[in-house]
């Protein structure tokens, strides 16, 4: 099983990897935790390298596919290194989020949920992220813009 996922992910991150389930295998209540490192290492979890970590946690494949794709944070799909998050909640939509989110996709040239070239970035449309008072609302990786003038939305991608 790992042989094939060294062709989607390098032999540094597969290590990597292995170091988190090692650290994690005999934690009770560790999953989420391990998961979460996981991602942060690979940038996804796509449902081979969810099989290999619950192996070698000795849980059911089941309990982290359940986990996976419970929490928006997890993806099953490549991601880029920052990940844009465009709010659409009402707020947001009624302060031109969908223009916000077509200058951004042009900007970074890439349509939501694709992964620029470079692996840089990817752009998804979430329906809220809480800061309503500050519509509209960008996210890029664990940086908030609010208050955006879709006019000079391409700069707040020059600041990350």
């Amino acid at each position: 099983m790992r042989s094939e996922l060294v062709h989607q992910f390098s032999e540094e991150q597969m290590a990597k990897v292995d170091a988190v389930i090692e650290a994690h295998r005999k934690v009770p209540g560790s999953l989420l935790v391990a998961l979460e490192k996981a991602q942060d290492i690979t940038l996804y979890l796509p449902v081979n390298l969810q099989r290999y970590i619950a192996a070698g946690m000795g849980i059911p494949p089941s309990k982290v596919s359940g986990v996976v794709t419970f929490y928006s944070y997890f993806s099953t799909v490549p991601r880029g290194r920052k990940v844009v998050k465009v709010c659409s909640g009402t707020a947001c939509y009624v302060k031109r989020s969908g223009e916000i989110m077509d200058r951004l996709k042009q900007k970074i040239g890439v349509g939501e949920g694709e992964v620029s070239a470079d692996g840089e970035y990817s752009i998804e449309e979430v329906r809220c992220l809480g800061a309503c008072g500050l519509a509209p609302v960008v996210v890029i990786g664990e940086e908030t813009f609010g208050l955006i003038d879709p006019e000079h939305v391409e700069e707040i991608i020059e600041k990350t």
